[in-house]
């Protein structure tokens, strides 16, 4: 059986599935060329991230193929629910990223506080004639201890999120499906682990609370975040957005921005990828990366093996 890894895979999901008797054709086709390569082919499997979509005529017309698989969180690029009825599976991997995109949350965050974004900016132009000037303009930031972190989306991101918030003493907040009270396990090097209940409210509850806003929802049909969310919020707040694109209403973060509502915000997903709005990444309060939130090596390798791993159990092609 043949896989096409269309957006890539790592090389030991790759082997995995060599191991196993797939032949992996690692190709990016262009979306209006996938239908007649799949065919062509005789693909079986396709892998995918954001970049590739895999809609109805896809799987209308590729007789050969029983899996889609994503290699990441939201399944917003395929008709799931269509595949399925039609008798493809369809698989992801939840799980796989989770620590990687906390872990750049809080690199916005720390950078935030104490406008590293700006400074890593402004010094390699100026530090050498307005050092004084700069040294000023950058010494207001503030610490994260003690801050309460209020968390939009409370599934595996968003519980590793919580868990780097604790490590640092902040206060955590999370708005989930369920009103009241969520639990999440710290787990340590000497094999203990440590069970914290978290305090979960509704948005416009938390939003009120917070000093600092994180959002991990999936892909939404209008923003989780407008004009009249922004409105309830502290002055001075931070957000920080390594969700999805549209989560957030641009055009209202950047009146937020205007008007000192918003100190900073962080966004690593936008709107319009992959030609995010220019006075966006002009804005001096914005922390900015280009969707790279499940890009460590470490999470490729959990990705392309989990992936792997699901593919060989659906399908166990005999070795040839």
């Amino acid at each position: 059986m043949k896989v096409l890894a269309n957006d890539g895979i790592s090389q030991s999901g790759a082997e995995m599935l060599k191991k196993a008797g797939f032949e992996v054709i690692i190709k990016k086709v262009a979306q209006d060329q996938l239908k007649d390569f799949l065919n062509q082919n005789g693909i079986s499997v396709i892998l995918v991230r954001s970049a590739t979509t895999v809609r109805k005529e896809i799987i209308d017309n590729c007789i050969h193929l029983k899996v889609i698989g994503r290699a990441g969180v939201g399944m917003d690029n395929i008709d799931m629910e269509y595949a399925r009825s039609k008798g493809v599976s369809v698989i992801n991997t939840p799980s796989a990223s989770s620590c990687s995109v906390a872990e750049l949350v809080f690199a916005h965050l720390f950078g935030g506080v104490r406008k590293l974004y700006d400074s890593n900016r402004n010094m390699p132009l100026e530090g050498d004639s307005r050092f004084k000037a700069l040294k000023k303009a950058y010494s207001g930031g503030t610490e994260l201890r003690g801050k309460t972190l209020g968390i939009i989306g409370f599934g595996r991101i968003g519980r590793e999120v919580a868990k780097i918030a604790l490590g640092v003493g902040m206060k955590v907040i999370a708005s989930d499906n369920n009103i009241g009270e969520a639990e999440i396990t710290l787990e340590f090097y000497n094999d203990q682990t440590v069970k914290i209940p978290i305090k979960t409210e509704p948005v416009d509850l938390l939003i009120e609370h917070s000093d600092f806003i994180s959002l991990h929802v999936p892909t939404q049909s209008k923003p989780v975040i407008g004009k009249e969310e922004f409105r309830k919020m502290k002055d001075g707040v931070g957000i920080i957005n390594t969700a999805r694109g549209g989560v957030i209403d641009e055009e209202a973060l950047l009146e937020a921005i205007e008007n000192k509502k918003v100190a900073f915000a962080a966004l690593d997903t936008f709107e319009n990828e992959p030609t995010p709005a220019i006075k966006l990444l002009m804005n001096e309060s914005i922390s900015l990366s280009p969707h790279i939130g499940a890009a460590t090596l470490e999470a490729q390798d959990r990705i392309g093996e989990e992936l792997a791993q699901q593919v060989i159990s659906l399908l166990k092609p005999e070795k040839a």
